[in-house]
């Protein structure tokens, strides 16, 4: 059974509005201890987020001046969020989201593409922030008890298999006829939530897997 977000997710919409002020975005941040906030609006939907890299460019960006055509796009952005006042002008924009429903998979794959440390969750009906998916609840999926995980595992591939699992590192024991049987039945394994690694002890019968004789 695949672990989604609403197993995982914290029930705390770490938010703020975007009228929100910049000493207001920082005492969020330091009460929920967290690097980023996400800027709703007025009915609770994600329009952006805000993160301490975005807040710091107030430090260290001093100058204020007008914009110039010289200057980069990423370059006007970090003057113009140096000079912000607002949660608004602050974000980054759009927010990327997740639902409940999504895949702890598919949102670690998001965090990562994006570099992102948390996403904020939405209702899929209203588009309302319900939730927030920090990288530590993605990180939870490998304390899975071992039991539940060598029940889903014996479930995904049938009894025939011996399966033993410590502290996430699951052992496969058992016969099938091809060598190509054997690897994939350790990758579907392996992409269980909760795997750390798979040590394969299956034998087979036959090899067909072909190997391309060396280049001369």
């Amino acid at each position: 059974m695949s672990v989604h977000v609403e197993d995982v997710m914290g029930r705390v919409a770490i938010a703020v509005l975007e009228t929100a002020a910049f000493a207001d975005i920082l005492a969020a941040m330091k009460h929920y201890a967290v690097g980023a906030v996400t800027v709703i609006d007025a009915d609770r939907r994600p329009v952006g987020v805000i993160s301490e890299d975005d807040l710091i460019l107030k430090t260290i960006d001093t100058v204020r001046h007008p914009v110039t055509i010289f200057e980069s796009r990423r370059t006007r952005d970090e003057h113009r969020k140096a000079a912000a006042r607002t949660a608004a002008e602050l974000m980054t924009s759009p927010a990327i989201t997740v639902t409940p429903s999504t895949p702890v998979k598919d949102a670690a794959r998001t965090m990562h593409d994006n570099r992102v440390k948390q996403l904020p969750v939405i209702d899929v009906a209203t588009g309302r922030m319900v939730g927030t998916l920090h990288e530590a609840d993605v990180l939870r999926v490998f304390t899975r008890p071992a039991e539940e995980l060598r029940s889903e595992i014996s479930q995904l591939i049938g009894s025939n298999f011996s399966i033993t699992v410590d502290r996430g590192v699951v052992t496969i024991g058992g016969h099938v006829e091809r060598a190509s049987q054997a690897i994939a039945l350790v990758h579907r394994v392996r992409q269980l939530e909760g795997v750390v690694d798979v040590v394969s002890e299956l034998t087979y019968t036959r090899d067909d897997l072909f190997l391309a004789p060396p280049l001369l």
